[in-house]
């Protein structure tokens, strides 16, 4: 039983704004976690956590479920491993970089997934997903960055993260085909989680445990940026190609500055609404050609 398979395609895509609505909300939680946790500690206790929100519905649907081949258990925990990579780079690179350039470097997914279609795996997307990407970069540009933009160690860091996020897009297309959504779901968070608690031990032993853990900010991520985020992410994928995912998931940025200004007051400039409506007609022009599937499906 897969949920949703059959999922309408403008519902898909909606399904996907609603991620990227998570994600920008789970902005501000992250900053303040940032600030004030081990790095390794915060990312572990969000995805086992975010394991457990889902565990109740996997359970549920247990009688459903067929039996993954080896392949398809190898394609989630590489996932994991992405999940694992990209939330560790992010997070390191923002301590030497503001957030507003490590959201944009994070956005370049939306250039670094149809790139990865059309070379390393010989899919090449339509044409209008091309156009589509640029103008949602370029509109990530001007919201994160203001026009003005420095590459520093963090920037880099941050860019390292953002491929291992454009490689989990493409990989969660392709799972998203062969697997049920809960198995699915939960096996990448605890993966995830694991490789940051091994990780967390080996890099800072005692010190992961010493300092406070901002409980609220851990809970809010654990339920709606991955308990919901990542699962709802995986349904629309469903229907969703990658590169269309990725131009709707980019928006995260846009809702990450409403956020800020609805609760930290920040204050968007003439540069960053004109990179918000870049990103919008980006995102509308890749719903513009029929839907043509880019990651090759198979069921089981």
């Amino acid at each position: 039983m897969r949920i949703h398979s059959t999922l309408p395609r403008i519902q898909a895509d909606f399904t996907l704004l609603l991620v990227s609505i998570f994600w920008g909300s789970a902005f501000v939680a992250q900053r303040v976690a940032a600030q004030n946790m081990s790095i390794f500690l915060y990312n572990a206790l969000r995805f086992l956590i975010g394991a457990l929100v889902i565990l109740p519905f996997f359970w549920r649907s247990l009688k459903g479920i067929s039996r993954p081949d080896k392949r398809t258990l190898a394609g989630v925990f590489l996932a994991g491993v992405c999940m694992f990579g990209g939330t560790t780079l992010q997070q390191l690179g923002m301590r030497f970089t503001t957030a507003s350039s490590a959201g944009f470097i994070t956005g370049l997914y939306v250039v670094i997934v149809p790139i990865l279609l059309g070379v390393g795996l010989r899919q090449a997307p339509r044409r209008s997903i091309w156009l589509a990407s640029l103008l949602a970069a370029a509109g990530l540009y001007l919201l994160s960055t203001q026009g003005s933009f420095r590459l520093s160690t963090g920037d880099e860091l941050v860019l390292a993260g953002s491929l291992l996020w454009a490689l989990h897009v493409i990989m969660i297309g392709w799972l998203a085909g062969r697997l049920e959504i809960y198995p699915l779901a939960i096996g990448q968070y605890t993966v995830c989680g694991l490789l940051h608690v091994v990780a967390g031990i080996f890099f800072e032993g005692g010190g992961m445990f010493e300092r406070e853990v901002v409980w609220l900010a851990v809970l809010y991520t654990s339920v709606f940026s991955i308990g919901l985020g990542f699962t709802l992410q995986a349904i629309g994928q469903q229907v969703a190609p990658p590169a269309d995912a990725a131009i709707i998931l980019s928006s995260e940025a846009g809702f990450a500055a409403l956020f800020g200004w609805l609760i930290l007051d920040e204050k968007l400039s003439a540069i960053q609404l004109t990179g918000c409506g870049l990103m919008l007609a980006g995102m509308l022009l890749a719903q513009l050609t029929p839907h043509r599937s880019q990651i090759p499906v198979e069921s089981s």
